[in-house]
């Protein structure tokens, strides 16, 4: 069974939403083609789905076994005896991404037996990673984050 340690999953997140977000600023199109989700203002593009399928095939690549639940799409449950499950939004904030707004990010969780362990959000527009590792608290590119309760 592969490794299920809180800091494997969140070092292999980091790593894939850092492909991801290089993959989204530099293969963007002049214009994106749009389409519609479950309302008419819920919109996805062909970057969408072609970021969830890297995510998800980078993944997969180190983690055959492990189960995938992406916005987009992607899923699959896992075999092998896994329990890691991976939440994907390949472009949280697609809208603002479609304008080309820089508020947007990738975000990548990784969840154990039904709680979520680990997760990474890269805003690739500022070059800031926010990451989180159950029981070890957030960061904000490496340096410890305090988020409520600081003292």
């Amino acid at each position: 069974m592969a490794d299920e340690s809180t800091a494997h999953l969140l070092e292999l997140a980091v790593r894939v939403a850092r492909i991801a977000g290089e993959f989204l600023i530099e293969a963007r199109p002049a214009e994106l083609v749009v389409a519609t989700k479950s309302t008419p203002t819920d919109v996805v593009t062909q970057m969408d789905t072609a970021a969830e399928r890297l995510i998800a095939s980078t993944i997969k690549a180190s983690r055959p076994d492990d189960a995938m639940l992406g916005e987009e799409g992607q899923g699959g449950g896992a075999s092998g005896g896994s329990r890691v499950r991976w939440i994907v939004d390949p472009i949280d904030g697609t809208v603002n991404y479609l304008y080309g707004l820089p508020q947007w990010a990738v975000s990548i969780a990784a969840e154990v037996g039904g709680v979520v362990v680990a997760g990474a959000v890269l805003d690739p527009s500022k070059d800031e990673m926010f990451t989180v590792e159950r029981g070890n608290g957030a960061r904000l590119n490496g340096v410890q984050i305090c988020v409520s309760n600081c003292s």
